[in-house]
């Protein structure tokens, strides 16, 4: 039995690197999957076994997860799915070229619920006006606040590339989190150095991409850092978040507290903070209709779950 960390998940057998470096493909031990464990996603740190008379190497053990980046199952109302674990760094990424803040708010929540380091990093900066790139980082940055490092890179602009990869300090792993057409799998490659990743063409009419990462995987980075690149991930339901609506959402949880009720929904409740905020121009209407429509989505979550435990 050995020791190793799960480095790419396709639609065959995970890949693992053992501590010897090999690099092995395994199968998931039949005890694990039959009493309803997860199964190992990319960055996991698992045990591995080579059976007699096996043609593959079984892994017997997911061990405790460090971080995971957790989203509900899109095949299930009440499931939660794993997608990385035991990650350094988060990086949430959106082209500049077709920047969503409302997506964004999302994704940040996801991201914060992961317990790792959070960024926020603008692609195709330089396929944008320098105005219209300066108004788009001030924004994000109000949204994200000023403890949250906003970068924008682009084609050519080396400097960026540089701030980036810095952020992943050798020994760390970070992951790459965003649309498709995003730009992951070309920043990466850039990181990387060479081809590691294939990318694919943006359509014309929307800005948007094809599914070009189809794996999750695990590339090594020159300076002995580690960065995966997850599949654009267009289902991002909120699961098990409440942390992370209040890390992603710092600002609107700062003035609840000087609601007048404190389990005031801030809708018609008298003496709200939050509502009085809007009207006075100190927060944006859309923020605040943000904020309350991804809470009541994890209460709704939350509430099919208590009721799927009852039965």
């Amino acid at each position: 039995m050995t020791r190793g960390t799960v480095v790419k998940l396709d639609r065959s057998l995970p890949l693992v690197e053992l501590e010897d470096g090999q690099r092995v493909r395994c199968e998931h031990a039949t005890d694990l999957v039959k009493h309803g464990e997860e199964r190992a996603v990319i960055g996991d740190e698992v045990t591995v076994e080579q059976p007699d008379a096996h043609q593959v190497c079984v892994i017997s053990e997911i061990l405790p997860r460090r971080t995971r980046l957790m989203r509900r199952d899109p095949r299930e109302r009440t499931c939660g799915q794993v997608m990385a674990a035991n990650f350094d760094l988060i990086f949430v990424v959106q082209p500049l070229t077709r920047l969503n803040l409302r997506r964004l708010e999302r994704e940040l929540v996801l991201a914060f619920e992961t317990g790792a380091a959070v960024s926020v990093l603008l692609t195709k900066a330089d396929l944008v006006d320098e105005d219209v790139r300066a108004q788009e980082l001030a924004q994000v940055q109000s949204i994200v606040g000023p403890e949250v490092p906003v970068l924008a890179e682009g084609k050519g602009d080396e400097g960026a590339l540089d701030r980036v990869a810095a952020m992943i300090q050798p020994g760390q792993t970070a992951v790459l989190m965003g649309q498709s057409g995003a730009g992951k799998s070309t920043l990466i490659n850039r990181l990387a150095g060479w081809e590691a990743l294939a990318t694919g063409r943006v359509r014309e009419g929307d800005g948007k991409g094809r599914h070009t990462t189809v794996s999750r995987e695990m590339v090594a980075l020159p300076n002995g850092g580690r960065i995966v690149d997850m599949p654009g991930v267009r289902g991002m339901g909120l699961w098990d978040a409440e942390r992370g609506i209040e890390a992603a959402f710092a600002d609107v949880v700062g003035l609840a507290q000087e609601c007048r009720f404190r389990d005031c929904d801030h809708g018609a409740e008298p003496g709200c903070a939050v509502r009085a905020a809007v009207e006075a121009g100190e927060l944006a209407p859309e923020r605040l209709s943000s904020y309350v429509s991804l809470r009541d989505e994890l209460r709704e979550t939350q509430a099919r779950l208590e009721q799927q435990s009852w039965r």
